[in-house]
Order: C-alpha cells, then structure tokens, then sequence
C-alpha cells in the first residue's frame, strides 16, 4: 500500500470494487480485502487496516453489509466514513443503510451513493453520477471531498431511506421494460412504462419515509433508464427471458427483492398495480403480453 496519502479500505473486488479503485487510486493509498477473489490480491489485516482508514467502501451486496458493518465497528475511527452503493435486500429484509446504521452502532458515520453509475463505463473513463445520502453533513462533505477530482459526479440529497428504496425497485421495474422490448410493444410503451413506474415509486415513498421527489432523481428516474434501457443490463435481458418463459437460472437483485418482500411483507402489494404485474410473471409465470395488455386496457378514460 503506498504511504503518504489519505487512506481507504475497499470490501470486495468485484465490478464495482475495480471501479472505486479505478477512480482513487491515483490521489489515495487504496488496501483491498476480498476473502473470494480468485486473484491474487496483498494480504489485508481486516482490523487493523479499518483502524487506520478514512474511509471504508463496502464494494458488496447488501446481504454481506451487517455482518461486515459488526466485524469492524470496534475498530473504525470515529472520524472513518464508511461508504455503500448496493442496491438490494438483505435477508432480513434491511436496506443497505439499515444494514450499516445497525451493525457499525447509531455512531458511526456512513454516506451511500446511487445513481446511474455502471461500474464498466467507470472504469472505461466515462463519467458516472449519484446522489449522495447518509448520517450528517459533514459526512457527506467527506465523501465529495473523496470524489471531487474524479469522473463520479456526486449531488448531496437528504433521503436516505427513498433513495435506497428507489434503487432496490428499479431493478423489479427493469424486469418490465426488458419483457415489453422482447414482446416488440415499440418506444411508444416504454415511455408509458417510465411514467407509470416513477408514479408508482412516488406513491411507495409514502409508506417508506421517503420523499415524494425521490424517484425523479438520480437514484430513480436516473438508475431506471440506466438499468431498464440498456441492452447490456442483467435485470434487462431477465425480462426478454422471462417474456420468452425461459425460467431456467432466473436469479439477480430484482427476483430477490420480490421474494423477501414477500417474505416480510415490506409493501402493501395490492397498491401498486404494475409491481403486482411483475410479481406475477415472476412468480405465477403469468404471460406479460396478456398483463400488460389488460394494464393498459385499464389505463384508457381514467
């Protein structure tokens, strides 16, 4: 690890891992701890490292946050920023600030960032945008003073709730523009499907502490044309399959947010008429073409 810089703690290499390092590497001493790397990567000690970090970027899905968040909370510096993009539920239902707030203590200092950030185009040296959330403004501070010389554009917004939920819904939202480009319903239907799914969102941030703006951000209207428009998109190519009722390894962020909000019962289903839709391609393998068609159906003279 170089000397002389600020330092930071990465938790996870994967795609966005090489991403955070992509970007700070060049102005800061970067340590990375990753026990599935099938790399090769320099032996961190988890603890010691976190007790001399500035920051620490938790590069991994929200299931591994809580855990993670516990291991290290005796050892990070009341002055460390403890950093997250993930973008799904844990097992027990937690959003990944639920996750962090509950495992480092009410403490700690954590920020997230979510927006259209697609850790390969990062990476490739384009430039990335989020929004940037978290436990007080001095923390957030911090992270644009992190982030400032490089391509990541970072607007600080006060909802750390709504933007975690925007962002964990988009991804089961994505799934229906993929089944509606498979099924050739044309542009007209994707721009009924983005205004349809952001009012669906603004009326989930009712019942999720959120505020009513939220889902036209970067963490909603911003990260869903990302994931939903892009043909290089998992949740995207989830939907064509599911459309093709191929089911065979249908797995990503938006299958299992369905089922642990089910499991939970984190939302009032029968509120919300197109995510019921998606649970119902999903779960019952209904056919999206007869769906959305009666959808819609129903939507003319209202």
């Amino acid at each position: 690890m170089k000397t002389g810089k600020k330092r930071i703690l990465l938790l996870g290499y994967g795609e966005m891992g090489h991403a955070m390092e992509y970007l700070l590497s060049p102005s800061y001493s970067i340590s990375i701890w990753d026990p599935y790397y099938k790399g090769k990567l320099t032996e961190t000690d988890l603890a010691q490292t976190a007790s001399k970090s500035e920051f620490v970027i938790f590069c991994t899905p929200t299931v591994a946050i809580f855990k993670l968040a516990q291991q290290l909370s005796p050892y990070v510096s009341d002055d460390c920023v403890c950093l997250s993009m993930a973008k799904s539920l844990d097992k027990k239902g937690r959003t990944a600030p639920q996750a962090l707030e509950q495992g480092l203590g009410n403490e700690a200092e954590y920020a997230l960032l979510y927006g259209p950030m697609i850790s390969e185009e990062i990476i490739a040296g384009k430039p990335g945008f989020a929004l940037l959330t978290g436990s007080s403004e001095t923390c957030l501070n911090k992270a644009i003073t992190l982030f400032q010389d490089t391509g990541l554009k970072l607007k600080k917004y006060n909802d750390s709730s709504g933007t975690a939920w925007c962002v964990i819904l988009k991804n089961v939202y994505a799934l229906l523009f993929g089944m509606a480009d498979e099924l050739g319903l044309g542009d007209n239907m994707r721009g009924f499907l983005a205004v349809e799914a952001l009012a669906e969102l603004a009326k989930i941030m009712d019942s999720k502490n959120g505020l009513p703006l939220t889902p036209y951000t970067l963490a909603g209207l911003g990260d869903l044309i990302t994931t939903a428009t892009s043909e290089d998109s998992h949740h995207h190519e989830l939907g064509r399959r599911l459309a093709r009722n191929e089911r065979d390894d249908i797995s990503g962020e938006g299958i299992n947010t369905l089922n642990i909000i089910d499991q939970f019962g984190l939302l009032e289903i029968n509120r919300f008429p197109l995510f019921q839709l998606i649970k119902k391609v999903v779960q019952q393998a209904k056919d999206p073409e007869i769906l959305l068609a009666d959808y819609v159906d129903g939507f003319v003279g209202e």
